[in-house]
């Protein structure tokens, strides 16, 4: 079993997870009623991933024979002025859940819990590509600022964007 604390912080990241993803899928119909629907379809995959990584931390705490404890989902923005600001809150927001992580990790060495700790690197090295993400579209759309086709051609790009079940919750199972 997970100890007390440990679960208490599974359980408080698998809600930041949830709230993670109405916040991508808030981001994604504001996309979607601008008409981006490249950025929308952007959005819509990172709601998919963060619903996955809730899903494979919920596995994980009942796997360990302890009870997952979903709290009321807090509300989101739901208007960005444009794609820009939506991705520099996207940085924002994975830095925090970046943050989060590595303070799950600690209490996962704290408890000397090795299963734990095995399974949240999965999750340390997830954060390191979401935060690189993130930014590498923010300097794209910095760099066209003004520029309607620039953004469009962004928006075309971003459409191509498809989800993929990530390894933990790909095991064959």
């Amino acid at each position: 079993m997970l100890s007390e604390k440990l679960c208490k912080a599974f359980n408080a990241q698998i809600n930041a997870e949830l709230w993670s993803a109405y916040l991508y899928l808030s981001m994604s119909m504001d996309a979607a009623a601008r008409g981006q629907k490249g950025i929308a379809n952007w959005f819509k995959v990172q709601f998919q991933e963060e619903q996955a990584h809730a899903e494979i931390m919920m596995n994980h705490v009942l796997s360990r024979g302890n009870k997952v404890e979903l709290a009321p989902i807090a509300e989101v923005n739901t208007t960005w002025e444009n794609a820009l600001e939506a991705f520099k809150d996207t940085l924002a927001h994975e830095k925090k859940v970046t943050a989060l992580i590595n303070n799950l990790y600690e209490i996962a060495l704290e408890e000397k819990d090795y299963p734990a700790q095995n399974m949240l690197k999965w999750f340390i090295d997830e954060q390191v590509e979401e935060e690189e993400s993130a930014q590498e579209i923010i300097d794209q759309l910095e760099a066209v600022e003004g520029n309607k086709y620039g953004l469009l051609m962004i928006d075309k790009d971003l459409a191509t964007r498809t989800y993929t079940v990530p390894s933990p919750l790909n095991k064959g199972e």
